[in-house]
């Protein structure tokens, strides 16, 4: 996404897939809490007027509106955590998951390792397989 655009002008901008079929409109933006770099938006789909997350890093903002480089099925199939609450690590490990996309890593110099909700020690959640 482009860097130089203030988060809080994509609230209220129409959201559109891939294919350039509309998704919604954007409700909130998602910032890093690491960076304060704007992470994900949750669009309001018209879906039963449910939100769902979109990443940010590869959207771009065009004409007046968000184009996600996603397919709109996938986009409304993202996993609902109802909006105007912080992310927790694990819900965004879900994000990162469900848009197949790589779980960002913090390079050497960066701070701590991201915390995406794993338990201490290693030890698998309860119901994992792993």
């Amino acid at each position: 996404m482009q860097t130089d655009i203030d988060p809080r002008s994509l609230i209220g901008r129409r959201a559109f897939d891939r294919d350039g079929a509309k998704i919604g409109t954007v409700d909130e933006v998602y910032l890093d809490d690491a960076t304060g770099t704007p992470e994900w938006a949750a669009v309001r789909t018209g879906f039963f007027s449910r939100d769902a997350f979109v990443p940010l890093e590869p959207s771009e903002v065009v004409d007046d509106g968000l184009r996600v480089p996603y397919e709109k099925s996938l986009i409304r199939d993202a996993p609902d955590f109802g909006v105007g609450r912080h992310l927790s690590p694990e819900q965004e490990l879900q994000l990162y998951h469900h848009y197949g996309m790589q779980v960002p890593v913090a390079e050497a110099g960066d701070g701590p390792p991201r915390d995406f909700g794993e338990l201490a020690g290693g030890d698998p959640r309860p119901g994992d397989s792993t």
